[in-house]
């Protein structure tokens, strides 16, 4: 049966996901002067405590956290023009929960997550979830107007426009991936890959729909093209951890 380190689908993430998404969010948000603060975030003076299922898991945990991060502006702004926020039921130590799954939620189009079965549901998640749920009809027309404002055909036109140059660098960056010699040999991922319908080429400007070569440096360092991220955490290797994403 083929394993994966996916805990998520494209409609939503794991509740774990989203508490240690806000709990890394609170201690990053940027914080307003005291005459402009409109959305308070609590008491952020104590360390949070992550636990995290496994690599997968603290990777997407700290991507949703940094993407309520770049918007925080914008989802601010989207929960005031829309009234949801404030709300006497939600005390300020959620605050950052709400932010972070606002960002999901406009994210997925304002659609309903998937639930999973397997797993033991978070109180806090579920309150939030529901609350947003019960004002996507507002939330989206919040959306609408700032991208008017803007004159943005999606938020990412929102962004400053260094930002979105930066974004666009890394996101054509080739992805780097290390061989965990502990637990597989060179060769055995080099035969694996070819059973997966990976070919191997010499150079990065090599590189067509599913290669990968390896760094001329780090021999032990594969180098694959940006665009096969999401199918190179499904396979078996990664699963096994005999492949790390650098």
């Amino acid at each position: 049966e083929k394993r994966t380190m996916t805990l998520i689908e494209k409609n939503g993430y794991h509740d774990s996901v989203y508490i240690n998404a806000a709990k890394i969010f609170q201690g990053i948000h940027t914080e307003k002067r005291k005459d402009r603060i409109l959305v308070r975030y609590g008491d952020d003076s104590v360390s949070p405590r992550l636990t995290f299922k496994d690599e997968y898991s603290q990777r997407v945990s700290y991507e949703l956290a940094f993407n309520a991060l770049k918007y925080q502006d914008l989802l601010e702004e989207i929960l005031l023009d829309s009234c949801v926020y404030p709300c006497q039921s939600i005390p300020d130590e959620l605050t950052s929960l709400l932010v972070v799954m606002l960002y999901d939620l406009q994210d997925r189009k304002f659609q309903a997550r998937d639930t999973f079965d397997e797993e033991d549901p978070v109180a806090e998640v579920r309150k939030i979830e529901g609350y947003l749920h019960s004002f996507r009809t507002k939330l989206a027309a919040a959306l609408a107007r700032c991208r008017i404002k803007h004159d943005a055909l999606s938020i990412e036109y929102i962004l400053p426009e260094t930002i979105r140059k930066q974004e666009q660098r890394a996101s054509a960056l080739p992805l780097c991936v290390w061989i965990n010699t502990y637990k597989i040999s060179l060769q055995d991922v080099f035969r694996d890959l070819e059973k997966k319908g990976f070919t191997r080429v010499e150079t990065v400007s090599d590189f067509g729909r599913y290669t990968y070569c390896v760094d001329q440096h780090c021999h032990d360092v594969l180098v694959f093209p940006s665009s096969l991220k999401e199918e190179l955490l499904n396979l078996d290797l990664f699963a096994d951890y005999k492949l790390l994403l650098q």
